[in-house]
């Protein structure tokens, strides 16, 4: 069977399940998986854990799985541009396991190479560290962090073909990559489904053989989280 499915629905069928960890790509608004999301939420699955770096804003991205309550856990790095979530979580209702950024990012693409755990400086003598291994190394106090994995991993890409080789786009790079390793299935949607061997191989991000679903998205909004302009 091809990789190819002509819908997020279709894309996403049969790897659902309640309970499930899920890993979803970009920076901010920036690179999200769009229309995986909305596919997510029509489809009612709940109780997920959500490794993503934000949780998107009230009422786009991430937020619209906070706004029907899908989500039981988020593993995040910046979450505060998302009152819904904010409620949830001093409420008692979301659980929330906080990350310095680049530890985060380091934890996905450990997971992804089949590196359970790793050292590092970085939240030493913090709440980030309570109840993890101390280890010191030439002199300096390191702490423990685990290499992270999904069920399923969805991100989006600027461009891809039939066989899944990704190209993203500046900023759309960040956490989409890695994330495309550490789930046990990918699923990517893509701005531009183009043929086999119009993406030159040494342009390809995320080869193919990490993403075992692609689907080319419908619309894209492109929202900008905070929109900063020069004062006149």
């Amino acid at each position: 069977m091809g990789k190819v499915h002509q819908t997020a629905e279709s894309a996403l069928q049969d790897v659902l399940f309640d309970g499930m960890t899920i890993m979803s790509g970009g920076f901010g608004l920036c690179g999200i998986p769009e229309n995986l999301i909305a596919a997510l939420r029509r489809s009612g699955v709940k109780n997920l854990t959500v490794i993503s770096n934000n949780a998107g804003v009230d009422d786009f991205g991430l937020g619209l799985l906070l706004q029907t309550r899908q989500i039981r856990k988020m593993v995040s790095s910046y979450v505060g541009e998302n009152e819904t979530f904010e409620k949830q979580y001093l409420s008692g209702e979301l659980e929330l396991e906080f990350n310095p950024q680049g530890t985060l990012a380091e934890r996905i693409r450990a997971g992804g190479a089949g590196i359970p755990g790793f050292y590092t400086k970085t939240g030493v003598g913090t709440l980030i560290a309570e109840g993890k291994e101390h280890k010191e190394f030439d002199g300096e106090t390191y702490v423990l962090e685990r290499g992270l994995k999904a069920d399923l991993s969805i991100v989006k890409a600027w461009r891809g073909d039939a066989q899944g080789n990704l190209v993203y786009r500046k900023t759309a790079r960040n956490f989409n990559p890695m994330m495309a390793t550490a789930g046990k299935v990918t699923v990517a949607e893509v701005e531009e489904l183009v043929a086999v061997g119009a993406l030159h191989p040494d342009e390809i991000h995320t080869p193919g053989i990490f993403v075992q679903r692609i689907v080319h998205g419908a619309t894209y909004e492109k929202r900008i989280e905070k929109r900063t302009v020069r004062e006149s």
